[in-house]
């Protein structure tokens, strides 16, 4: 029996273990300052040193960023301590370090592998993909190799309206089915990687194909999901690198991009922008901001500008959206997009809502009473996610129109479909109580949400609003007309009138009305403008009988 075990253990099979399983064992001695290494050391970027070196050999082998753990592990510590060290080599590969210091505290030994071999790389359990640290390590060992790399990140636009909707269960199988889109649509040598709630990453080797587009046409593609057909839109960064000793770490670029993506995000729906020095700033600004914004409605900085709605069949001007914008005291003037973020993660956003509310509703009263012929006009106002809940809003909007003398429906109130799906049967309760105290009610970016069909006949809705991205992308793609399409004829259907947001040109218009919707809002009539303006675009309407629309956008 014991001399099998030496049969089994001669030096032959040690060396040939050890080169099956891509691991080298090392020995260090600190006294003769000598690093031994047996096994398949030039494998695994070693072989310099193999099979002895002196310290600063090895030293010279690591990264500079991981020369100090190499340091580390060629210290020596009482007998019995542990080595553990990560080091990255100079244009090569990750290594994994781990041993024992000997009973004299001067000699260490151990095994050393690389780090891409000692485990099966960790998998997102729905997706499939590597979750963020395991993507991170991949692209890090790719950028320690010379070329030019691109990195895009894309965020999946509404994904608290998905799971709000849908409920988690079917949101994550949204998650689940753009995870195998990834992995389909990509070679081999792109690392692929899960990298928040919400993100997907591809890194990879520059190519003629851009990678935010190649991204997106990966993942933003119709699917159905548990009975519902919904269409993924997706905010996209993206950042380039030069890999070698001098690039950038996986970290790095990430953030890079990450940066990308929040500048996307500015830009609406399906968005894309590219890394640029100019966004660096951004992170002070926001905090900065953030400061600013507190006492901004007090203050009498948050104003109230108003776009007009037209009815596309006559031209007519039919009433006006109430949106908010930032008169900031340093920066000018601020669009939505560069301070709701900010107002809804400081709990501001129902204060906002009451505010433009006020504004909305006082202005529409002196419209109405200044201008007999504008007496049929609207005005809507966006109520923020969860403001339906707040307890003073039916009283709120009672006294409002009664204060502002306001006939029913002429002050019309704008609500998404997620704050309806949270619990459809408060909702129900809630919004019947707003439509008797006189509000008239919108269905907002209708589209975009997943509501049941058996709620919406139910709910005391007025009017149908379709989301701007569908309007200004159904020209080029089909599925954006397909929902276009539906949603005016489920308006039709159900008696609802249809606001498309969006309308850019005469084009547009033209088609939207071709398809029975009623009413168009858009840069193709005006943005959104200061009361002074709008009235002058109130007045000019009713002398000429429409309102013009550009021929092109």
């Amino acid at each position: 029996m014991g001399q099998g075990l030496r049969n089994v253990w001669d030096a032959a099979v040690v060396l040939e273990a050890l080169g099956a399983g891509e691991a080298a064992l090392f020995s260090w001695d600190a006294d003769a300052d000598i690093l031994r290494l047996i096994g398949p050391a030039t494998a695994l970027g070693l072989g310099a040193a193999a099979p002895q070196c002196r310290s600063a050999a090895a030293r010279a082998l690591a990264t500079p960023a991981d020369r100090a753990q190499l340091d580390r592990l060629l210290t020596p510590a009482e007998p019995g301590a542990r080595v553990a060290a990560r080091t990255g080599l100079v244009g090569g590969q990750t290594l994994i370090w781990r041993g024992l210091w000997l009973e004299e505290g001067r000699r260490a030994a151990g095994v050393v592998a690389a780090e891409a071999h000692l485990a099966a790389p960790p998998k997102d359990p729905l997706t499939g993909l590597p979750p963020r640290a395991a993507f991170l390590a991949s692209v890090n060992a790719r950028l320690s190799e010379p070329g030019e790399y691109e990195l895009a990140i894309a965020d999946l636009d509404r994904l608290k309206r998905i799971n709000e909707a849908l409920g988690p269960e079917r949101g994550d199988l949204v998650l689940a089915g753009l995870g195998s889109r990834l992995a389909a649509s990509f070679a081999a040598e792109a690392q692929l990687g899960r990298i928040g709630d919400d993100g997907f990453a591809v890194f990879r080797a520059v190519t003629d194909v851009d990678g935010a587009r190649a991204l997106r046409e990966a993942l933003e593609r119709p699917m159905r999901v548990a009975g519902y057909d919904l269409l993924p839109t997706f905010a996209i960064g993206a950042a380039r690198a030069t890999g070698g000793v001098a690039g950038p770490s996986a970290a790095e670029l990430v953030r890079r991009a990450e940066l990308a993506v929040e500048s996307a995000k500015t830009e609406g729906l399906g968005s894309s922008a590219a890394y640029g020095a100019g966004l660096e700033s951004h992170g002070l600004s926001r905090l900065e901001l953030e400061a600013d914004l507190r006492g901004a409605i007090g203050r009498g900085e948050i104003l109230a500008f108003f776009q007009p709605i037209v009815r596309l069949a006559s031209g007519e001007l039919a009433g006006f959206e109430a949106l908010a914008r930032w008169r900031h005291p340093r920066k000018g003037l601020l669009a939505p997009d560069d301070f709701l973020g900010a107002m809804a993660e400081m709990g501001l956003m129902a204060q906002l809502g009451a505010h433009m509310m006020r504004l909305a509703a006082h202005q529409l009263a002196r419209w109405r009473r200044d201008h007999p012929r504008a007496a049929g006009i609207t005005v809507a106002v966006n109520l923020s996610t969860g403001e339906i809940d707040r307890p003073d809003l039916v009283a709120e909007v009672g006294g409002l129109i009664g204060d502002c003398g306001l006939p029913p429906g002429a002050l019309k109130l704008e609500v998404t479909e997620s704050d309806i799906m949270r619990d459809p049967e408060r909702a129900a309760k809630i919004l019947a109580e707003l439509r008797a105290a006189g509000a008239a009610l919108a269905l907002d970016d209708f589209g975009t949400g997943f509501s049941s069909l058996s709620y919406l006949t139910r709910l005391p809705f007025d009017t149908l609003k379709i989301d701007r991205y569908f309007v200004r992308t159904m020209g080029a793609n089909p599925g954006s007309a397909k929902i276009v399409r539906s949603v005016v004829h489920l308006g039709a259907d159900l008696g609802l009138e249809v606001v498309a947001e969006g309308v850019e040109n005469a084009v547009m218009a033209g088609q939207l009305l071709k398809l029975g919707c009623h009413y168009g809002q858009g840069f193709g009539y005006a943005p959104a403008l200061p009361p002074k303006d709008a009235e002058v675009y109130l007045n000019e309407s009713y002398l000429d009988g429409a309102a013009p629309v550009k021929a092109r956008g």
